[in-house]
């Protein structure tokens, strides 16, 4: 059995101001910075330059027909309408929380690891200028991309900001919905994620999340392989374990809208994979 992976973490300061940049000061740009032993900073890197050369190949990768794409399975003609072809390339979610998340005009909207930006922009259109999306990621690539294209498209209600999930550049209550697509696997930390999600949240906010989970345990070998955790499948977190955490958070409503079979290749251990889409309420007071 591999040796278990071990990291201390240190809870972040909310006491330092948040800059429009997802700068909160006292380290909060640097999550690496509080893993103190292990191998948690090794997996933080490679998640990096995956999604780092993914977001460098992001054009080409949208033209490809042969290309397993997210954009090509969850997302309506019209939603695809809203994005450009580089935007499509560097989607790599496993459904589509927007169109579970019943966006209204004018609301506030938070999508952690956004990536490209993909469920920012269809959420965009549904806020309307009134409304605001905020995307964060923590791989300089895909901010800078998701950046550009913004200004491409003038899409002026949408912000990226390079930030971690454990520590979310956000002031607090601050939006009215989180949405996700298969970010919270990539964290060592779910139950910190959680909390930050219920920390940003108003009183009687929500999030929507689709994320892969596991029925069944993996087979060891997967479980320890860096590449399986970039991929997003390593890290996916046991179904009734998550769904008791999202609980232990604080959220109530817990509600698993949609549940599906693994489709991401044809390994046997995949019949172990399930994908979600889990909808979860802050408390109104």
């Amino acid at each position: 059995m591999a040796e278990a992976r071990k990291f201390v973490f240190v809870s972040p300061d909310y006491g330092s101001s948040i800059t429009e940049n997802g700068c909160c000061g006292s380290g909060c740009c640097d999550f690496e910075a509080v893993v103190l032993s292990g191998n948690a900073k090794d997996i933080t890197n490679a998640v990096k330059q995956r999604y780092g050369a993914l977001a460098e190949r992001a054009g080409k990768r949208g033209l490809e027909a042969s290309e397993n794409k997210s954009s090509d399975k969850f997302y309506s003609e019209e939603e695809l309408s809203l994005i450009s072809d580089e935007i499509a390339g560097a989607s790599t979610g496993v459904g589509n929380p927007v169109s579970f998340a019943d966006i209204k005009p004018g609301e506030t909207v938070l999508d952690l690891g956004s990536g490209g930006g993909i469920d920012c922009f269809v959420a965009a259109e549904k806020t309307g200028s009134l409304g605001r999306v905020i995307g964060v990621d923590m791989t300089p690539r895909m901010v800078s991309s998701a950046r550009e294209n913004a200004k491409k498209l003038s899409a002026s209600n949408i912000t990226f900001k390079r930030g971690h999930m454990e520590q979310i550049p956000q002031d607090e209550t601050s939006v009215d919905l989180v949405i996700s697509n298969n970010a919270i696997a990539l964290s060592e930390w779910k139950h910190v994620t959680l909390s930050e999600m219920y920390r940003v949240l108003k009183p009687g906010g929500r999030f929507v999340i689709s994320e892969r989970v596991v029925i069944e345990a993996l087979p060891e070998n997967i479980q320890d392989s860096t590449h399986e955790w970039v991929e997003g499948v390593a890290g996916a977190a046991d179904k009734e374990r998550f769904l008791t955490m999202i609980e232990t958070a604080g959220f109530v409503g817990v509600e698993v809208l949609e549940e599906r079979a693994d489709t991401g290749g044809d390994e046997e251990w995949r019949s172990s994979l399930a994908t979600l889409t889990i909808l979860a309420n802050k408390p109104a007071g």
